[in-house]
């Protein structure tokens, strides 16, 4: 926008300053001898960019986010299902499979109950690892009975409950080593793990001679348990560090004598990992059915963070202090500052309201009214001393809106021949406008460059 003697801090903070200065975003000057210069700030391309700064650092945040997660979604969707069977990734189990068949061991691998019941035996052995929670207590009560051995890896709450009700979690387990010191040939065989994870508890008081820790870790922490049904006689072989069987760990400690001695002794191995085709067909599963376990306490951690934040960051920091500056501001620079601001956001009538607060002090020191005058006495006084309509000052220093740079600048000029016009009918010496024109008139009553309806 064309700014053009906004004598802000001159005019209406400091009259009579000696100190005036030009806004640097444009000058438009109009004056009776015809010369008219006008230049239009146009925002430059870096005005743009940092004026728009924020929204394009946040949509580039945003698209490398959703880079990264679709690199990360991509890159666990190509590792597979933990433990499978057919996995040669290091969270797979591929290369314990394959080492199985070629000793001669029969591995289907089975993604329901239903595969299980058709596919495993009298002397089969079936290794489960439910990561999902999928199976209830019913359904593993059967998958016990349908083989002679079951291996159940990292077992759940409510698998513990179903097949090894004295048999509770110890937590990690804390030994730099894990010795065989059990009765269990594979165990034996193995001679050691790799320690260091999850651990299965067996309180003494509640001690049974059908169960059998190994692996010890202390006085009731160990890294495999085994219970034998002294009904049906089945074994069931609980081990709850699933690093023993995928590709990454086996090879290393005794983790592969370990696995091929449970594994290996029958002729039959159904590796089974149940899937959603094991919940119940009463309908489509809900959203709670799909969703993990761990996704419900990270969300409530989520929320709390969040309003924890909030209280920190957005407490009250208490009602705002004046403080003196230690430096003294020009009154042009405050001037220049306040019409750039002005100009930015095309605001033509504040910057002219403060050329009139100006205009009208002064007017009423000409003609003779203090501080506390009324405008309309000031109006009144300005008419009758200069001979002019009361309506035609009042539109001048009140009613008058601009609606172009031109009318803002024709608007100033009539301001200065108002001024002009009284103090040459009062009879006082003034000095000059601090941005008069050489070439501007000195009466009022002379139409200025460009007059503007009110």
């Amino acid at each position: 926008m064309t700014a053009t003697r906004l004598h802000i801090a001159a005019d209406a903070a400091a009259p009579g300053s000696a100190e005036s200065g030009r806004p640097e975003s444009g000058r438009a000057e109009s004056g009776r001898s015809g010369s008219a210069v006008t230049t239009v700030a146009t925002p430059t391309l870096r005005a743009w960019l940092h004026r728009s700064s924020f929204w394009i650092i946040t949509s580039i945040a945003i698209v490398a986010i959703a880079i990264v997660s679709m690199l990360i979604s991509g890159g666990a969707q190509a590792t597979g299902r933990a433990l499978a069977g057919d996995s040669p990734s290091p969270a797979g189990s591929m290369a314990l499979v394959e080492v199985l068949r070629e000793q001669g061991v029969t591995v289907t691998l089975a993604d329901s109950l239903t595969e299980v019941r058709a596919a495993a035996g009298d002397n089969s052995t079936v290794l489960l690892y439910d990561a999902n929670d999928y199976l209830d207590a019913d359904q593993l009560t059967e998958l016990a009975d349908l083989a002679a051995h079951t291996v159940v890896v990292a077992p759940s709450f409510l698998a513990l409950q179903a097949l090894a009700p004295t048999v509770g979690f110890g937590g990690v387990s804390e030994a730099e080593s894990l010795s065989a010191d059990c009765s269990v040939p594979a165990v034996n065989r193995a001679e050691q793990i790799v320690p260091g994870g999850d651990t299965l508890s067996i309180p003494q008081k509640n001690a049974h001679p059908l169960v059998t820790g190994c692996f010890a870790s202390g006085t009731d922490k160990f890294s495999l348990v085994q219970v034998e049904n002294d009904t049906t006689g089945g074994i069931v072989t609980l081990v709850p560090d699933a690093r023993v069987f995928n590709n990454e760990n086996v090879s290393g400690y005794g983790n592969a004598a370990l696995a091929l001695g449970l594994l290996g002794p029958s002729d039959s191995l159904v590796w089974y990992l149940p899937t959603l085709a094991d919940l119940p067909r009463t309908g489509p599963p809900s959203l709670a059915d799909l969703t993990p376990g761990w996704v419900t306490p990270v969300l409530l951690l989520l929320v709390l963070t969040t309003l924890a934040a909030a209280v920190w960051r957005g407490r009250r920091f208490g009602p705002l202090v004046s403080e003196n500056l230690p430096v003294t501001v020009k009154a042009s620079e405050t001037m220049e500052g306040r019409a750039r601001l002005y100009a930015r956001g095309n605001a033509r009538l504040r910057a002219l309201d403060a050329l009139r607060v100006g205009s009208v002090q002064r007017l009423a020191r000409t003609v003779g009214l203090g501080r506390l005058a009324h405008l309309d006495e000031v109006i009144g006084s300005v008419a009758a001393i200069t001979g002019s309509a009361p309506s035609e000052v009042r539109r001048v220093v009140v009613d008058a809106v601009p609606a172009s740079d031109a009318q803002l600048v024709a608007l100033s000029d009539s301001l200065q021949a108002l001024e002009r016009a009284t103090s040459r009918a009062a009879g006082t010496a003034t000095a000059p406008h601090p941005e008069a024109p050489a070439s501007a008139s000195p009466d009022f009553d002379s139409p200025p460059a460009e007059r503007m309806d009110p």
